[in-house]
């Protein structure tokens, strides 16, 4: 009845799910065209509230070192690009915001609930996931797995 609430993410080493989403400024992000980059999913609940933007102002503020990873990253929930575009602008965010309406690529990864499962994923360069965590974890524990 509750397993929604305390599923976990998708295991490390598994084949990370394509998408196709659109970012705040309605281009469209798919994971297959990221092919040969560390990727960085960071699942958050909601724009402009305490923890997520502490959370992606942390990736912001680690950008340097994401960089150096070869890692893009991207901030990912269910609301409209326009919210995204502000809240991107407002922190000045040098990553994207993906729009995932219906929390259909949430389904895939396992964040789908009332409200988005917090969840980080890095994606290597092969297209295998190489980090899986819910919560917060620091932006360096996450690069440190990148290909």
């Amino acid at each position: 009845m509750f397993s929604w609430l305390f599923s976990d993410p998708l295991p490390v080493g598994q084949d990370a799910p394509d998408f196709t989403l659109p970012d705040q400024d309605g281009n469209l992000v798919s994971l297959a065209a990221l092919r040969g980059k560390n990727v960085v999913l960071v699942f958050y609940p909601a724009d402009e509230t305490t923890l997520c933007t502490k959370q992606l102002c942390e990736f912001r503020d680690n950008w340097e070192l994401a960089q150096s990873r070869d890692a893009v990253v991207f901030g990912i929930n269910p609301a409209a690009e326009r919210k995204h575009a502000g809240f991107r602008a407002n922190h000045r965010f040098p990553f994207s915001l993906l729009s995932d309406p219906g929390q259909r690529m949430g389904a895939d990864y396992r964040t789908k609930g009332l409200i988005v499962k917090r969840t980080v994923y890095l994606v290597g360069k092969s297209g295998k996931i190489r980090y899986a965590k819910r919560g917060k974890p620091m932006p360096e524990e996450v690069l440190a797995t990148a290909e």
